[in-house]
């Protein structure tokens, strides 16, 4: 069963928002078996949603549309929606009731345009939407069914949940799909994908395998589809089980939501650690992606944004004389910053950073994208050099995931 996506909104196409509506859809609707063919933005234009239906009802059997539902006359989704089904709008006593009620509670008048909300096309199924004034519509002609919906989020997703994904599963026979996403560090795309060629051209058909890539990281996602859940989980985890063996030593989790930050508030608290950093280059990203997690007051005491030399000589008592002598992006200044910041907040571990991001080496002899990351832990200090290369924005996520990335490996250590 495949479905296809369409957001309706010149808001979308200009990028004065983003569209998280499709992302969310297309998770939710995996998880009862439906694949999602595409994902199409279009404008707020009559013939161009007229086109994209009809050519979305050709590829796939389900369409979800968000957007164009207002009461105002540049939402045009409704209007457009009854004469894609030779339809008319009728006059809902429900919704319009509904309508009123909403507006009561917040001493709102019920206007003439309000009322245009209550007008729905006469073949649809009608969805009352419970955190908002437009309702969701469902059409079934053909063995293929529509869906409009508003366009904000929370109240797509309100009456996705309540009255869309019931009655898609309702409709149709879906089969199963079990996702198994294994997270790995430290080695590159090409290079995992030759130690592994043997066992993933031993996969059964039924499961596929997707290499995710991004610095420093690869995710491996195995997608398993068929009629027999307890059969696909079963597959995975054995699967699983054998890439274990092969590669056990750069697997650090196993779901989507295991980033590497999560994975190290999980090592810190399981050990009872504390952890701070010293930021120059980074800019405060790396305490951003570790408090970025539920509960990581318990082990993260703060941090230092330490971007000039005075706020590293004086908050983090680097000496003076390492930067004169060294620049402050040098080995010696990063692990000075390192046993600072530890002491200052009496942390068992610290992470520190700085370095040329660019695009200009400001005062110092180290060209652009050359870093260095020291790690104190409760046994010692050390220090790396790299060289992350341009633009300024990937120097410092490569910087970030490097440093959470060798802090892991002492947390393991010790």
């Amino acid at each position: 069963m495949q479905a296809e996506i369409i957001t309706i909104g010149d808001e979308i196409l200009i990028g004065q928002i983003l569209d998280s509506n499709s992302k969310w859809i297309a998770e939710e609707l995996n998880k009862i078996g439906v694949s999602v063919y595409q994902i199409t933005s279009i404008q707020d234009d009559k013939e161009h949603i007229l086109k994209a239906l009809k050519e979305a009802q050709l590829n796939c059997d389900i369409v979800i549309v968000t957007g164009g539902l207002g009461p105002t006359k540049d939402d045009i989704t409704k209007l457009t929606l009854a004469e894609y089904y030779v339809d008319k709008l009728i006059f809902n006593e429900e919704i319009a009731a509904h309508i009123k009620a909403l507006f009561a509670k917040s001493n709102y008048p019920f206007t003439e345009v309000n009322k245009n909300q209550a007008l729905v096309p006469s073949k649809c199924v009608v969805f009352k939407n419970e955190l908002g004034t437009a309702p969701g519509m469902w059409f079934h002609e053909n063995s293929k069914v529509v869906v409009s919906l508003a366009g904000v989020p929370y109240e797509m997703k309100g009456l996705m949940i309540n009255s869309v994904l019931p009655k898609l599963v309702e409709t149709y026979h879906l089969p199963f799909i079990v996702h198994k996403t294994i997270q790995t560090y430290g080695m590159g795309e090409s290079m995992l994908a030759e130690k592994i060629e043997d066992w993933e051209t031993n996969l059964p058909e039924f499961i596929s395998l997707a290499y995710l890539p991004s610095f420093g990281k690869v995710r491996l996602r195995l997608t398993a589809k068929g009629p027999d859940k307890e059969i696909l989980e079963e597959a995975i985890a054995k699967n699983v089980a054998i890439l274990q063996k092969l590669i056990g030593d750069i697997i650090v989790g196993y779901e989507e939501n295991e980033n590497l930050e999560a994975l190290i508030g999980k090592l810190l608290i399981e050990k009872n650690k504390t952890l701070a950093t010293a930021e120059s280059c980074t800019g405060g990203n790396i305490a951003k992606m570790i408090t970025s997690i539920p509960g990581s007051s318990n082990y993260f005491v703060g941090s230092v944004v330490a971007y000039q030399a005075a706020i590293k000589i004086n908050e983090l008592n680097v000496a003076e004389e390492l930067i004169n002598n060294y620049s402050v992006v040098s080995s010696q200044v990063a692990e000075a910053m390192v046993k600072g910041i530890q002491q200052k907040f009496k942390t068992d571990y610290a992470i520190a950073t700085t370095g040329n991001a660019g695009p200009t080496t400001d005062l110092t002899d180290k060209t652009v994208g050359v870093v260095y990351i020291a790690i104190a832990t409760p046994i010692g200090v050390f220090s790396e050099e790299f060289n992350f290369g341009k633009p300024r924005e990937k120097v410092i996520e490569r910087t970030s995931i490097k440093a959470l990335e060798l802090l892991r490996k002492e947390i393991l250590k010790n």
